[in-house]
């Protein structure tokens, strides 16, 4: 069964025209040229009816739904769609029961398409497993989020992934100019004169997506009266009023890239990491404390010593969000970020940490020096906790002794760069060691 087709209704308008004019071929896609374009593995296996299991990842309104429609017509298995958001396990083992048997009895082959697949839960994905590991089914997923955080890895690896790439205004503008050119399943039967305004500020607003912009162009044809000669006429100020500036999505993966966008362009761009974090807050409706928290790690992780008063800018701009909120904390946030990205940076802490970290690892337990025990009771020398030297009392409030454990004395851990602040701690290093 194919729960792509539809009824042909004998009123064109009876469907939506997004609906209507559905690519049914690889040559009527728009887009995705990089894996369906001639040549490219997932059109020959289209055409010579080979498709194997398959992931399609990308954003809304980019054609992944649409890609399986077209599969379903150039297959001769049967094709399932199940949508994640209602469908149960019990509906997944009831196609796996129908393809076994149409296997056996037939030798017919089975595609299920699951739409929207990360919204199906760990254990509906194991259902799936035994019937896509022995080719009972060929499965077909597609989903906005990331595979790799919502898609089971045993899931994964017997899948091909093929990730799509959002649509461009140019796609959108395309796929209205044919729209408008097909009498039969487009507006081609409506004497209709859109302005290239029109039609650019409709591509514009879809921001790629074409089912958005097929919609808008609909919604104008239909509700704008005819002039005179029967005519009717779209303009600037009727597309506007057919199409809105979208929401912008900010699902899970969304957020978690746009948050290591920011920490990532810390490291080197006062305006990206400024861009990120406004329009995450300000257009996304992220907490800002997310990024003050991703701004205080950094001020430690990517600058450090180089600039102590980076994460003093930082956590002051914490107190000033806890005690003025938002948005009037927003000139306090922003002045400690511009602060973090142009003060020198250092990743020695981290890797004085990481350094640390490895040496426990490689030791069983540590035993603290007989020097450095406490000696504040009685009996501790008769215990040999003694010899402590005491910095202060020497040259430089510095003297060379143990402090490590024995089985790692004389590891160096922090060493510092050459970095703003650094620099000086590096040379009073050195100086130590000349002392040694």
């Amino acid at each position: 069964m194919d729960l792509f087709s539809f009824q042909q209704d004998a009123n064109p308008g009876a469907r939506l025209l997004a609906d209507r004019m559905r690519p049914t071929t690889l040559d009527e896609y728009i887009g995705q040229e990089h894996i369906v374009g001639p040549g490219k593995l997932l059109r020959r296996a289209i055409e010579a009816d080979q498709v194997s299991s398959i992931l399609l990842y990308g954003p809304p309104g980019c054609g992944k739904t649409t890609l399986a429609h077209i599969i379903s017509q150039h297959t001769q298995a049967d094709f399932v769609r199940l949508n994640a958001v209602d469908a149960s396990v019990k509906d997944v083992r009831e196609v796996i029961d129908q393809a076994q048997t149409n296997k056996s009895m037939y030798g017919t082959k089975t595609i299920l398409f699951l739409d929207e697949v990360h919204r199906f839960n760990s254990s509906r994905q194991d259902a799936l497993l035994p019937a896509v590991e022995k080719g009972t089914i060929i499965f077909i997923g597609a989903t906005t989020e990331n595979p790799f955080h919502y898609v089971n890895g045993a899931l994964m690896s017997r899948s091909t992934l093929f990730q799509l790439h959002p649509l461009t205004k140019e796609h959108s503008m395309l796929a209205m100019k044919r729209a408008l050119q097909d009498p039969d399943k487009g507006l081609g039967f409506m004497n209709l004169k859109v302005d290239n305004e029109a039609l650019d500020h409709i591509a514009t607003m879809a921001n790629g997506d074409i089912r958005r912009a097929l919609n808008a162009l609909e919604l104008a044809a239909l509700t704008t009266p005819p002039e005179a000669d029967g005519t009717v006429h779209i303009t600037l100020e009727v597309a506007e009023e057919s199409i809105r500036r979208p929401i912008v999505r900010a699902d899970e993966s969304t957020q978690y890239d746009v948050l290591s966008a920011f920490h990532k362009s810390i490291r080197g761009s006062s305006d990206a990491a400024l861009f990120w974090f406004l329009y995450a807050v300000e257009k996304l409706g992220m907490d800002p404390m997310v990024f003050i928290r991703r701004l205080i790690a950094a001020s430690s992780e990517d600058i450090g010593l180089a600039n102590p008063q980076a994460m003093v800018q930082a956590v002051s701009a914490l107190d000033a969000y806890r005690n003025n909120g938002w948005p009037e904390a927003k000139l306090n946030i922003a002045q400690a970020i511009l602060f973090a990205v142009e003060s020198p940076k250092s990743n020695r802490v981290y890797t004085a940490i990481s350094n640390a970290m490895s040496a426990m690892d490689e030791i069983k337990s540590a035993e603290v020096p007989l020097h450095l025990r406490d000696t504040h009771y009685k009996g501790a020398v008769k215990l040999g906790h003694e010899g402590y030297k005491y910095p202060h009392n020497y040259p430089g409030h510095y003297v060379k002794q143990d402090y490590l454990p024995k089985e790692i004395a004389g590891r160096v851990f922090y060493e510092a760069s050459e970095q703003g602040n650094e620099a000086k701690i590096r040379h009073n290093q050195q100086l130590r060691k000349d002392q040694s």
